[in-house]
């Protein structure tokens, strides 16, 4: 991206707040947007990893989904849910292979772009990135592993309360909040976060409203009864990037 561009400074921004890139130099956070172009993409657009995974990518604005289904029978989980300041092709950054996952956008994003072999040099020249990345490396394993656990270990309620508190900032105290990043998800979307299917969240999630735990409705998902939530999750879940 030419730095003259009225988008540069945004972008500069954007990756200063990311807990990925925050602590970097300037001048590491100006080259990296420097090799990068700018893209906007449109809501509901799927992209298969074999299309994806040749550039690096950072959002910007919006939000991306990592899933995978079965084929067979259609049945899908959202393995990671990302918003501004996160990327994705991370693994194959590191791997430099494609993986069996399906992107899918969830809001009209912006984002930026650029070749694998660009941003392994870049890797390269700026080790100092290595001390946020290997945290947030942990973190994505962390949400893999707490996901599997949830499939394995835990019933459809107590899934969903962990999954809404995943998404509740770790500072907050009032009983009544908002989860932002999956605030506005329809209950199917919800459904294939925690391994259920839409009919069942969305009857788990009336049950709540008629205790006054939570406000669901179309478009909308509010906490009203915060720690009345935490004890259907049985305990807090570690709070995760995803």
């Amino acid at each position: 991206m030419n730095p003259e561009s009225t988008f540069f400074n945004e972008s500069i921004g954007c990756l200063k707040e990311s807990s990925l890139f925050s602590g970097l130099g300037p001048s590491a956070i100006e080259d990296i947007v420097t090799r990068c172009r700018r893209e906007t993409w449109k809501r509901r657009r799927q992209l298969p990893m074999e299309e994806t995974w040749q550039r690096f990518h950072i959002l910007l604005s919006g939000r991306v989904r990592l899933s995978r289904s079965n084929p067979e029978s259609g049945r899908m989980i959202t393995l990671f849910l990302l918003g501004p300041g996160e990327p994705f092709c991370i693994f194959s950054l590191l791997d430099g292979k494609a993986h069996d996952v399906m992107l899918e956008t969830l809001d009209d994003v912006t984002l930026l772009s650029l070749p694998m072999g660009e941003a392994r040099q870049w890797l390269e020249e700026h080790p100092e990135f290595n001390r946020n990345l290997l945290p947030y490396l942990g973190e994505q394993m962390c949400s893999l592993a707490g996901l599997a656990a949830d499939l394995a270990l835990h019933d459809t309620e107590t899934r969903l309360a962990r999954l809404i508190l995943r998404h509740v900032d770790s500072d907050e105290e009032q009983q009544q909040v908002t989860p932002r990043l999956i605030n506005d998800l329809s209950h199917e979307s919800l459904a294939e976060m925690i391994g259920s299917v839409r009919v069942v969240v969305n009857r788990q999630l009336q049950h709540w409203k008629q205790e006054g735990i939570v406000d669901a409705r179309r478009g909308h998902l509010e906490i009203e009864a915060l720690q009345e939530l935490v004890k259907r999750a049985e305990d807090i879940p570690h709070k995760v990037s995803v």
